[in-house]
């Protein structure tokens, strides 16, 4: 009788032991202990859309692009000192919270405009160009 009273218990604990984890809201998941520091995630972030972008505009046959991309991407790695493992992580857990990946864009956005400004300083003083036209006018 004992033992049949301890399959039942493990029969209902088991399962509520597997789904426990499951239940764990996203803002409470766990900081990698190799997290990328906000700073240099904006960095890395805005060399990658950088460097994104320069492949895209080499014009080379889209598998010519793709190598040439990750190889600049694992230089890019090398040169911050981030493995590509912890960068994900790092990326993944910032993009949980949502909060703080906001803020990270908002720095690579910044980033990227100074760049942007020091190529082409005639622009700089420019208002941005409304690529989608005037508003609609609401009565």
């Amino acid at each position: 009788m004992n033992s049949f009273r301890r399959r039942c218990l493990g029969l209902v604990l088991a399962p509520l032991l597997l789904a426990l984890p499951a239940c764990q809201r996203p803002e409470e998941a766990p900081k990698p202990l190799d997290l990328v520091p906000r700073e240099h995630m904006a960095q890395m972030l805005a060399d990658l859309h950088q460097l994104e972008a320069q492949v895209e505009n080499s014009r080379l046959p889209p598998d010519s692009a793709r190598a040439l991309f990750l190889a600049q991407q694992k230089s890019l790695y090398w040169k911050h000192e981030v493995s590509d493992s912890t960068f994900q992580r790092s990326y993944r857990y910032y993009g949980i919270h949502g909060k703080d990946l906001n803020e990270i864009y908002a720095a690579v956005i910044d980033t990227l405009s100074k760049r942007e400004a020091r190529l082409n300083p005639a622009t700089a003083n420019q208002p941005p160009a409304d690529q989608w036209g005037p508003p609609p006018k609401t009565n």
